[in-house]
């Protein structure tokens, strides 16, 4: 009910006014209002029911409107909102960081805050680059991996190989070499294009970003822990800092903790964000080891990190951070965890062999099946419109990237809710033929 402007809907008034991202406006159909939503349901204005398979774009990790999340949030707001995070603090934020690192690779030692996934990776460059800059060393080269995502600010583009996002931007960004993913069979690939590189560049290399273990927009493209940390040891030979985007991975996704933690090595400094207050507001943290930190912590006040944002460690979003690790830190967390993941598998070996199923992955509780089709694997095959509208129609939240298909639930999703799930995937690669 919109009281305003009581002859029109929710749609119609987006229509108005709103500009969506990723979204073609004059080609899209109308968005769907959802009025309310609780655990792995989302309910619309007219009333119908939408399980939501990706977790809201990835961020939701116990639920919609979770009632631990929201009395600490509620209670946060009585006592203080926001205050500005540079000459002052809070118990939020430094309980959040102190529990945190409790749950981050040992070499991890002070915590940055910021609002989203791309700024947290922006700062984990910069911390990179200007680490050698007040060393007096001019390291200025980036590797990272091609179809890799890292967010839409101007050098998270720039680092991102998703070369259709930002095709308009092209003479803005800087220059990053870029390795083929590790998938199994190119291993051997991505190593030599590393060794070539740091041949080439001896002392210019600054930092190498990675998402650790899986590439999340790029298609759910998935590799080994091995090959990263061959990966990592061959920079650590050269003084290359190792950035690891856990945007995505972190907070149990992959069955672990964070995706760092099936490494021996671990990185430098990590970004982290969607799944940190469980999907309830926006922040992100962007960590560094102690070696890092070092390096700005000067006399010099032209060595500090001039970095910020308006609302950097807002006490209420730091209130939720820390509702959500009370829910991480339980054991029945991990056992949803481990129950998604069994039933990914399940249903993985029963459909790999389906004649329309060209691969399936999985790592913990993120499952991907690339389906076979005539065009290039990528965002804009036609499959993705098509499958959208047969995902939309059966009432469950599925985004496709191109051909792949993914589940990425909330821990709270059913074994009933996943099946259906699964059935509605099954229903659709039928659709496409041959079966």
């Amino acid at each position: 009910m919109n009281l305003l402007v009581p002859d029109k809907t929710i749609t119609e008034l987006d229509r108005e006014f709103i500009w969506h991202p990723y979204t073609q406006m004059k080609t899209a159909g109308d968005p769907i209002a959802i009025a309310a939503a609780k655990d792995a349901l989302l309910t619309t204005e007219s009333g119908d029911t939408f399980i939501d398979a990706i977790s809201s774009w990835w961020v939701t990790l116990h639920g919609h409107a979770n009632p631990h999340i929201a009395r600490n949030v509620y209670e946060q707001m009585l006592q203080l909102e926001h205050v500005i995070f540079a000459g002052f603090t809070h118990e939020p934020a430094v309980e959040l960081g102190r529990r945190l690192l409790q749950h981050l690779p040992s070499n991890q030692e002070k915590l940055f805050f910021t609002d989203n996934g791309s700024t947290a990776v922006e700062v984990g460059l910069k911390m990179a680059i200007q680490y050698f800059h007040n060393q007096e060393q001019r390291r200025h080269k980036i590797i990272a991996f091609e179809d890799a995502y890292h967010g839409d600010t101007f050098g998270a583009m720039s680092v991102g190989g998703s070369v259709f996002f930002r095709d308009a931007f092209g003479e803005y960004l800087f220059e990053v070499a870029l390795l083929p993913v590790p998938v199994p069979g190119r291993e051997a690939e991505c190593l030599q294009k590393l060794d070539e590189l740091i041949a080439a560049h001896p002392e210019d290399i600054a930092v190498f970003l990675f998402e650790p273990l899986v590439l999340g927009a790029g298609g759910m493209l998935m590799y080994e822990p091995e090959v990263l940390n061959q990966l990592i040891v061959r920079c650590r030979a050269h003084g290359i800092l190792c950035l690891a985007d856990e945007v995505m991975t972190g907070f149990g996704r992959t069955g672990k903790f964070f995706a760092t933690d099936y490494l021996r090595h671990a990185p430098d400094i990590i970004a982290m964000s969607k799944g940190l207050t469980g999907g309830t507001l926006p922040m992100a943290i962007t960590s560094c080891s102690s070696e890092v930190y070092a390096v700005f912590h000067s006399d010099d006040k032209y060595k500090a990190l001039y970095h910020g944002h308006s609302y950097t460690g807002n006490p209420v979003g730091c209130a939720a951070g820390l509702a959500s690790m009370d829910l991480m830190e339980e054991d029945e967390t991990w056992e949803r965890i481990e129950r998604i993941a069994r039933q990914h598998a399940a249903f993985a070996a029963s459909i790999s062999e389906h004649p329309n199923v060209a691969q399936v992955r999985q790592r913990g509780t993120i499952l991907a099946l690339e389906l076979r089709s005539d065009e290039d694997s990528s965002y804009f095959n036609s499959i993705r419109d098509r499958l959208n509208q047969y995902f939309m129609e059966q009432r469950v939240l599925l985004r496709p990237l191109g051909n792949v298909v993914y589940i990425l639930p909330p821990y709270c999703i059913t074994a009933e809710q996943l099946d259906r799930v699964y059935e509605v995937l099954r229903g659709a690669i039928k659709q496409l033929g041959n079966g």
